[in-house]
């Protein structure tokens, strides 16, 4: 047992911290690269391993030669059954295709997932859906505690307003995202549809362009926009007569998302199997 002196008080420490064993798949993109750095940076974190698709440029180096503060000890395989062999958790930020295989390994290797990767299919959605039944996920198109926050208002403040008051998402994204809207966007539309007692299938309105009539009741516009560098800019907009509401996040860095990954990391292990929210690990 190890103790702490405060003043006059003693802290007993009966349990030693678990250092939680991480690798990263998708490690050169974007996400990947920004989820490494911190997890390098991050105490109760060890990389573990990390991957790439096969071809890529990467593959076979080591993650020094590539990430500032890396070690040589891990590189970059083509194989998660390689980069995730001594893992507890598998952070991905990949694209679809990708993740389904990786969510396959992990349930047959009882293996953690935290799973930020979007644009599924509704069939690539349902098949995934049913693998991370099989163990313990988070699985959240954003991680930013800032997004999440915003999510859980709009939630509540659709709950609040209600149908007199029309609800649009605006998202704005770098010119090279491959979705669209975003996966933020999207969830913030199910929020307010929430809140609405409605299912954003039945009133999401995603584009509008010609003589397209009045705006229906209850609907929930969802609009994008493209260019430049933006990591990721998400509005609400709650418009009534006479006044609006107008809610907004705007991300300047993807550490953000990063460290929120890692929280999810730190949070998952133990969990019961089953698919976990953002909102969850923050304890909404």
């Amino acid at each position: 047992m190890r103790t702490a002196v405060t003043g006059r008080r003693v802290k007993a420490e009966t349990e030693e911290c678990r250092v939680i064993k991480v690798a990263v798949v998708g490690v050169c993109g974007r996400m990947g690269t920004s989820v490494a750095s911190l997890a390098i940076a991050d105490g109760d974190i060890e990389l573990v391993g990390a991957s790439e698709a096969p071809g890529h440029v990467s593959v076979g180096f080591g993650l020094g030669d590539l990430i500032a503060g890396a070690g040589s000890e891990v590189s970059v395989s083509d194989s998660v059954e390689e980069a995730a062999r001594d893992a507890d958790v598998i952070i991905d930020f990949t694209v679809p295709e990708a993740t389904l295989a990786h969510a396959e390994y992990s349930v047959r290797n009882g293996k953690s997932m935290i799973i930020g990767t979007t644009g599924f299919a509704p069939e690539q959605r349902e098949d995934l859906l049913g693998l991370l039944e099989q163990i313990p996920c988070v699985f959240a198109p954003n991680m930013s505690v800032g997004v999440n926050i915003l999510i859980e208002i709009s939630r509540q403040v659709a709950s609040h307003l209600g149908e007199s008051y029309d609800a649009e998402v605006f998202e704005t994204h770098h010119r090279g995202k491959a979705d669209s809207p975003s996966g933020t966007a999207i969830a913030l539309g199910e929020a307010v549809a929430s809140g609405l007692g409605s299912e954003l299938g039945d009133v999401a309105r995603y584009e509008r362009h010609g003589r397209i009539g009045a705006r229906k009741k209850g609907e929930i516009g969802i609009q994008t926009l493209r260019g430049g560098d933006v990591i990721g800019d998400h509005t609400v907009m709650f418009l009534g007569d006479g006044e609006r509401v107008e809610l907004t996040h705007k991300a300047t860095t993807r550490e953000n998302f990063s460290a929120g990954a890692l929280r999810a990391a730190k949070w998952i292990p133990g969990k019961p199997p089953g698919i976990y929210a953002m909102r969850d690990v923050l304890g909404f």
